[in-house]
């Protein structure tokens, strides 16, 4: 099996890196990492230095918040670009702009680095049980080459195309998932207003054409009042502005999106940036006439 080195042991990258190592992989973490001790606990090697990391492996995966961080992890002054080798594979799992996924395919190439843009869906849960949909832009080299390494971290596994693909998938993705929590949030608002019992209406539009795993899982946070962060509003809201920005690139209207980005600027207003994005209810319920 391939060493892997892994940049990003956060909320996702954290499982993502132990469902590796279950998968049999060496995997290898750098020792600044706020969370290297637990998964070197689980069996991951820690280096101190990026370099030491990159010479070690022949993948190199990044699970970062956004496009500075994957550009600094690459670009920066001690970025990875100055010690990766013709033949090594670099793959970023985060959500970040297509335009910059694409940038970053074009830089690598150069050093002869095969690149895979391989934004994931799922969040915390799937992360943990190891059932993200991963959808994938690079060659299909690349992608045969790390198969096995994203079969251990979901099941959904699709390459959707060449460089940047991956990311306009994600994008789209966020746009549902954005809508959907919106509809869920605005229902769910309306009916408690109106008296009816939140508990037994998730029942019964989960047995119909409503039914989805948003209502599922969210209809259950908000009546529980869990908003314990699975994925940050404030996170969400970057994705959604990566989808509006690329909607602008191609004169698509995006109307419903620049919608709920709205409301989701309005929770991070509201303090509620750090909390899941099901918490995006929070701010239907205080805005209610």
């Amino acid at each position: 099996m391939k060493n892997i080195g892994f940049i990003g042991i956060g909320i996702m990258g954290k499982p993502m890196v132990l469902n590796l190592l279950k998968a049999g992989f060496s995997v290898f973490v750098l020792e600044k990492s706020g969370r290297s001790q637990e998964v070197h606990e689980a069996g991951a090697h820690v280096c101190s230095s990026v370099k030491q990391l990159v010479e070690s492996v022949e993948i190199v995966i990044s699970m970062l918040p956004d496009s500075p961080e994957v550009e600094a992890v690459l670009f920066g002054s001690e970025g990875i670009m100055q010690d990766l080798k013709a033949g090594q594979v670099f793959i970023d799992m985060s959500t970040i702009s297509p335009l910059v996924a694409q940038k970053i395919h074009a830089e690598l190439a150069k050093l002869n680095v095969e690149a895979l843009d391989a934004p994931v869906s799922g969040g915390q849960v799937g992360a943990e049980a190891a059932t993200l949909s991963i959808m994938v832009g690079g060659s299909a080299n690349a992608f045969a080459q790390a198969l096995p390494i994203f079969q251990a971290m979901g099941k959904n596994i699709v390459h959707i195309g060449e460089a940047g693909a991956g990311q306009i998938t994600k994008a789209c993705n966020q746009m549902i998932v954005g809508m959907t929590i919106q509809a869920v949030s605005e229902a769910f608002t309306l009916a408690h207003e109106a008296g009816v019992d939140l508990v037994k209406m998730r029942e019964v539009l989960l047995g119909g054409f409503a039914q989805s795993r948003i209502l599922d899982l969210h209809g259950q946070r908000i009546i529980d009042r869990n908003f314990k962060p699975g994925f940050k509003i404030k996170l969400h809201q970057k994705d959604l502005n990566i989808a509006l920005a690329t909607g602008k690139a191609f004169q698509v209207d995006l109307s419903g999106t620049a919608q709920v980005a709205d409301q989701m600027n309005k929770a991070i207003a509201m303090g509620n940036g750090e909390l899941d994005h099901s918490s995006l209810v929070v701010v239907i319920e205080k805005e209610k006439k």
